[in-house]
């Protein structure tokens, strides 16, 4: 089988033979790169197998090529990487068997053969290699029907799925993961394996379930592998709080829609639109206080008050929880969370200029993604509604735009600082100094007084006198 490779790939593939025939050892591309280049998916990374040592032939290309960091070599793995023109990364490693402890996802290794090698590895798809050797060069090994699963769209382990899981669970969340970026369909037997492994998944750490879960997320249908943690069992171990969203009630005739499929639907939407992670989290996590604050009022139905106020008090847990960063990538996605409903909000009433300068003021720079965000939130199955919705928030966002070149309220700040107050009535930090300075700001957002530093000064001297505060 024709392997598409650029000619650049060609001749550091090329480069990488001579060494090995060089040192006398057999060697061997193996894994993703052969997978996507079969699927014509671009690559930037290749993975080399040697039935030696894989730290010495890494040098012994690295002669060839003089890359600049140097080899970067782990011994107690065996493994080593090089980049050619800051941009091509190559690991090589010396092929091996593995044995696994049950309480352990850390293999025992031992050197073995390429048939040993390709045994360890976890899908069929992902354990094709291609000979670099002389007698052989460019002859595509598949043991397992790897190329025959590619063309079928499937997933599915090598060896015994039960064993393959049980071995390493995180291989449980890359299955997923694969079908997700694929758009590949999880093999019966293989997704049975792992809905009966899935309690093993808590011997992974966190940090590598949650890179997984990330690439999930990162995928053109995130709703797919999002899906599969829920069907699989996985989402209620690793991340109940999204498992608590399933289901649609009913009482008295009234109920509402199911929240985890809304969520997976506007995960999907903001997909379209954005590669940022962290906007697609906001879109995971926009509901996740639903399930917290519903209740039921006769006569009116199912009630989220307050959702997103709860929801972005519960954005630090959820990310510590998951080990995600609580930094202003954090931020972001609490402010999202919460100010989530606001244009929508703003589209069910007479929109003043107040109502838009607070939200631009609210939301600041980041008015563009909440935006996105509220356009992918509109997921109604009434064709009708979807275009009244989108009308209406169209409006909203023309509103915003004339508003902000008007005056110029994002990122915003007021004429008169605490500071100014503090010097000007000899006060300390303190309840005083926080009420008027609020007043100023509320005072100007809401149009009663013009955003100029004099107009701030006599409003703030009219607070203070109600105050019984004088200026010393």
């Amino acid at each position: 089988m024709q392997i598409d490779c650029t000619d650049k790939e060609l001749f550091i593939l090329k480069k990488i033979a001579a060494a090995a025939q060089e040192l006398g050892v057999d060697a061997y591309l193996i894994g993703g790169f052969v997978r996507d280049k079969i699927i014509g998916r671009p690559t930037k990374d290749a993975d080399v197998v040697c039935l030696g040592d894989g730290i010495e032939l890494a040098h012994k290309v690295a002669e060839r090529f003089h890359p600049k960091p140097p080899v970067a070599f782990f011994k107690t793995f065996g493994t080593a990487q090089i980049k050619v023109d800051d941009a091509f990364e190559i690991e090589f490693v010396g092929a091996r068997k593995e044995s696994y402890d049950f309480n352990s996802r850390k293999p025992v290794v031992a050197p073995g053969t390429l048939d040993d090698d390709q045994n360890r590895r976890d899908f069929t798809i992902n354990a094709l290699a291609i000979s670099l050797n002389k007698e052989t060069y460019g002859d595509l090994i598949d043991p397992f029907g790897g190329v025959a699963d590619i063309e079928k769209r499937i997933i599915q382990t090598p060896l015994a799925p039960l064993e393959t899981f049980s071995d390493d669970p995180l291989r449980m969340m890359r299955a997923i993961r694969f079908a997700t970026q694929l758009n590949f369909v999880i093999a019966e037997e293989t997704f049975q394996a792992i809905i009966d492994n899935a309690n093993r998944i808590k011997i992974v750490s966190q940090e590598r379930v949650t890179d997984e879960l990330n690439k999930i997320l990162l995928s053109p249908k995130p709703s797919i592998g999002l899906d599969l943690l829920s069907k699989s069992g996985l989402m209620q171990i690793i991340f109940p709080q999204m498992m608590a969203l399933h289901g649609a009630e009913y009482v008295d005739g009234m109920g509402h829609k199911d929240n985890f499929y809304h969520t997976l639907q506007v995960v999907d939407n903001i997909a379209q639109n954005t590669d940022d992670l962290w906007l697609r989290w906001a879109a995971l996590l926009h509901d996740i206080a639903k399930p917290v604050t519903k209740r039921f009022e006769e006569g009116h139905g199912f009630t989220f008050h307050g959702h997103e106020a709860v929801g972005a008090r519960m954005v630090p847990k959820i990310f510590t929880r998951l080990k995600l960063p609580l930094n202003e990538k954090m931020k972001l996605v609490q402010k999202l969370v919460e100010l989530h409903l606001r244009p929508i909000s703003l589209t069910k009433e007479n929109i003043t200029d107040s109502a838009i300068r607070r939200l631009l003021f609210d939301a600041g720079e980041d008015i563009d993604s909440l935006m996105m965000l509220c356009k992918a939130d509109i997921t109604s199955k009434n064709k009708q509604k979807v275009k009244r919705y989108l009308q209406n928030f169209e409006l909203v966002a023309q509103r915003l735009k004339e508003v902000e070149e008007k005056d110029h309220i994002r990122n915003w700040q007021p004429p008169i600082t605490g500071e100014i107050i503090m010097e000007i009535f000899n006060l300390k930090p303190s309840r005083e100094v926080g009420m008027i300075k609020d007043a100023i700001r509320n005072a100007i957002l809401d149009g009663i007084i013009p955003n100029s530093y004099g107009a701030a000064f006599q409003f703030m001297l009219q607070k203070a006198a109600e105050l019984n505060l004088k200026p010393v």
